[in-house]
């Protein structure tokens, strides 16, 4: 059985049984202690705080976020996020909704000369950024998240999945796939999480006693659009599993399963 069989067999076997009783009780402890904040079940209320003085000179500024004349911190939450950048694709202003996208994906780490600002510099600065940005939302819109982040990797430099799925991410809360399930984030966090659950499920079934075939698939960076689409699979049956649970709520958004195993860890 070749690496890529044994990466199938251990997909399906976590499709079966996606979360294991320690991290089902790590969500039931998370959302006892978060739920007044996601009353709704949803990860909207999520906030991010940055400081709006580092990213002068980062256009187009969306006018919902704080400016960047603000001296001190600022919050944005998840769900104004998503209104900025449903505001923006009304007027295919789509480098404004990446900019409102990064802007909360790096948080405080974005400093003037680090990889915050000066990477969106790089990333905006990019020959026919418009064209690929439009390119993911139609692609979103037309034929689902996969494809819209086929779309998107490998086609602007220094923007990679880690990101993109954050604008692809808020794109979808205003432009629904025409296939399969929602667009969600995907960043190095959660890939190690899912990279620990695979290691787990590999040695148990014997499809990857070394952990050799879960450190391949879900590596550090640039997952394959094959590899997206297996994540957000787990990520609708974890959902469906975590919500049969008592301690978790019935109703809940996949994203905010998302938010919750971003948050939290488990032995």
């Amino acid at each position: 059985m070749n690496r890529q069989h044994r990466a199938d067999a251990v997909d399906g076997e976590m499709a079966a049984r996606p979360l294991p009783d320690t991290a089902l009780r790590a969500l039931g402890v998370w959302w006892s202690e978060n739920a007044a904040r996601c009353a709704d079940a949803t990860p909207g209320a999520h906030t991010v705080h940055y400081a709006p003085s580092r990213w002068r000179g980062i256009e187009p500024w969306p006018a919902a976020l704080a400016p960047v004349s603000h001296g001190g911190a600022a919050g944005v939450s998840r769900a104004e996020v998503a209104s900025m950048v449903a505001d923006a694709l009304r007027r295919e202003a789509f480098r404004e909704a990446l900019v409102a996208t990064y802007v909360w994906g790096k948080g405080k780490s974005g400093s003037p000369k680090g990889s915050g600002p000066a990477t969106l510099r790089l990333i905006l600065a990019a020959d026919g950024l418009d064209r690929v940005l439009a390119g993911a939302v139609t692609a979103l819109n037309e034929h689902g998240a996969r494809a819209a982040y086929a779309a998107l990797r490998g086609r602007v430099g220094w923007f990679g999945p880690s990101f993109f799925t954050k604008f692809l991410y808020f794109a979808g809360k205003t432009v629904r796939p025409a296939n399969g399930p929602e667009p969600l984030i995907l960043d190095q966090r959660l890939a190690r999480r899912l990279r620990s659950l695979a290691q787990v499920v590999g040695r148990d079934t014997g499809h990857d006693p070394d952990g050799s075939v879960a450190a391949w698939v879900w590596r550090d960076a640039d997952w394959s659009d094959h590899r997206y689409g297996v994540y957000l699979s787990f990520m609708q049956a974890a959902a469906r599993q975590a919500a049969a649970t008592d301690g978790w709520p019935s109703g809940a958004s996949p994203d905010l399963l998302e938010y919750a195993l971003f948050s939290t860890a488990w032995a």
